[in-house]
């Protein structure tokens, strides 16, 4: 697990900062993923001014070096929590992607949240905004087109990285 260094629990702020995507993902059915897509967007519109400011938001963590941390392109990755009562159960990873990354399957489901950095990228062939995976779904997540930083909250903070 990779985490950013914190004194024992993740920083209040920087978990603060994803109270609205956990709060928007909480008690969704994931089985449907189009669905919970839609009721994902009328939660947190991916092209409103919240998500806007998170954009920003998190291309500053970027820079600092705060988030994606670890590896190299086409995935740099970093976690920001494990699951825990304060990040209403699910863990929270952000990762850059421009390529492909390890095949997974979800346990539990996972919700993503998808924001373009450069170019017009497309995560598994969706647009930027909300990305759903059913329970017991798996794949190889693939940006192509561009960048995207892509916030993942998995339930339980469940997944199981597979051989490809």
């Amino acid at each position: 697990m990779v985490r950013l260094r914190f004194m024992g629990t993740p920083e209040t702020s920087l978990l603060n900062l994803f109270e609205p995507l956990l709060s928007a993902a909480q008690g969704v059915d994931l089985h449907d993923p189009a669905a919970a897509r839609e009721e994902l967007e009328s939660r947190y519109p991916a092209g409103g001014e919240a998500a806007s400011a998170l954009k920003r938001e998190l291309l500053s963590l970027l820079d600092e070096g705060r988030i994606c941390e670890r590896g190299e392109l086409p995935m740099r990755w970093g976690r920001v929590t494990k699951a825990l009562p304060e990040s209403q159960q699910f863990s929270i990873d952000i990762v850059q992607m421009n390529g492909a990354g390890p095949k997974h399957r979800h346990p539990a489901g996972e919700v993503n949240f998808c924001i373009a950095t450069e170019g017009s990228p497309t995560f598994d062939g969706n647009p930027p905004g909300w990305v759903v995976f059913s329970p017991g779904s798996q794949h190889i997540p693939t940006v192509e087109g561009g960048m995207m930083l892509i916030v993942y909250l998995l339930p339980d903070g469940a997944m199981e990285l597979l051989k490809s």
